[in-house]
């Protein structure tokens, strides 16, 4: 017998939905004879009642196909969902598999099988090398793909052609060389959100990347952003900030995108927006998608979202249901509701006749999620406000991202 439950609870309410959630099996957790699987799941797709039957429609197929097997998928909101899920799991009451985002990871790594272990041959080699990069460590991956996404640059081809051009950038160098071009004429080069709650992941990190830094140290002890590649990353955006080349309101504001320069026709790129975001004030014949930026290297940030499997799950069990939600034909309609893409190279187009799609398709390869780290999230506090605080010209680049690194070294060895 199948059931399924929508919980659009607050934090109290959610806390008392967990135990009996992952209460669902009648014998002990991590008996081998378990075949109930609790799943814990989020909108992905915005539309509950788009969500209620993707779910249920792929839980009667795998129950019909896997007889003597309940399949329970809970859905729960976004907010507070790391508090929900740690609090069920130190309680003994987590779900045996839950959609998580990579940099959720490592928070979770020891309550989790990892999917190097259960994970088959075949699902392995059908994964894009970026999508498994994504969310491994050591070369062994923590948790199964089952979406992806990327952000590309996107060029508005009317701002373009308003100053005659019609070569669209692919470096640092060519960006910045058009700027005072493009301001002479009323137009911003580029679009940076500097609010500290905006993610760093989308912002500066790409940048970082670009200019072949990383967050983290190789072995993830150290904060490594302060790195001579951090410090030009950080000057680069500045220098736009310093000219007028981005508008520099938005390094202390986030307003809603209707209010933007960027929905008034008025900034040429922007690697922060996806074409659905900025179509409905561009326009589609002028959405331009071009592969990012690159100065030592050409990388987008993009997420990976992933099925993961706890322990006290019946460990067969659970892992030919995930195998069964990660197919192409299985996913189709979880991925398409929200623009999304597969991880993997056996599907099929999700998008066909929509250059848009395709060409950030593209990207995919050169798409990084972020660290996997349990002191991520907290180094992204740390970090944003001396960003936000060289660019508002508070202090140096190099003094911001030392004093963030001095901070995020003493955290890190606190969370280790």
């Amino acid at each position: 017998m199948r059931r399924r439950h929508t919980a659009a609870l607050a934090l109290a309410a959610a806390f008392a939905v967990t135990a009996v959630a992952g209460c669902g099996s009648d014998t002990g957790s991590g008996s081998s004879s378990k075949k109930t699987i609790n799943t814990w799941v989020y909108p992905v797709i915005n539309d509950p009642k788009a969500n209620e039957a993707y779910w249920d429609g792929l839980v009667k197929g795998f129950e019909k196909a896997n007889p003597g097997v309940t399949v329970k998928v809970s859905t729960y909101p976004w907010a507070n969902r790391d508090t929900a899920l740690a609090t069920a799991l130190a309680a003994g009451k987590g779900p045996d598999v839950a959609y998580l985002l990579p940099d959720q990871l490592s928070a979770y790594q020891r309550n989790m099988i990892p999917a190097s272990q259960w994970m088959t041959a075949a699902d392995k080699a059908a994964y894009r090398p970026a999508a498994l990069k994504a969310v491994s460590v050591d070369g062994k991956p923590l948790a199964a793909p089952v979406l992806m996404s990327t952000y590309p640059l996107l060029c508005d081809r009317k701002v373009f052609d308003a100053i005659g051009e019609h070569t669209y950038p692919t470096t640092w160098e060519q960006l910045s060389a058009l700027a005072p071009k493009l301001k002479a004429k009323g137009y911003y080069a580029t679009s940076y959100s500097g609010d500290t709650t905006a993610t760093l992941n989308m912002t500066f990190y790409p940048l970082l990347w670009q200019a072949g830094g990383d967050v983290f140290s190789s072995d993830g002890k150290k904060a490594a952003f302060n790195s001579a590649a951090g410090v030009k990353a950080l000057t680069w955006l500045k220098t736009f900030v310093d000219n007028g080349w981005t508008p520099k309101d938005l390094v202390t504001t986030t307003p809603q995108i209707e209010q933007t320069d960027l929905a008034k026709n008025k900034v040429a790129c922007t690697w922060q927006n996806t074409a659905a975001e900025v179509e409905p004030y561009w326009g589609k014949d002028n959405i331009v998608v071009n592969p990012p930026l690159r100065d030592a290297t050409s990388v987008a940030y993009g997420t990976v979202g992933t099925l993961a499997m706890f322990k006290g799950a019946n460990q067969k069990t659970a892992a030919e249901w995930i195998s069964y939600v990660a197919q192409p034909k299985n996913s189709t309609g979880l991925l398409q509701p929200g623009g999304y893409f597969s991880p993997r190279t056996d599907a099929t187009d999700l998008y066909p006749g929509d250059q848009h799609q395709q060409a950030t398709e593209k990207v995919l390869g050169s798409t990084d999620v972020g660290p996997i780290n349990k002191a991520a999230r907290d180094v992204m506090g740390l970090l944003a406000p001396q960003i936000q605080a060289a660019l508002l010209g508070k202090t140096t680049p190099k003094k911001a991202l030392d004093d963030a690194a001095q901070a995020a070294d003493q955290l890190i060895a606190r969370k280790r």
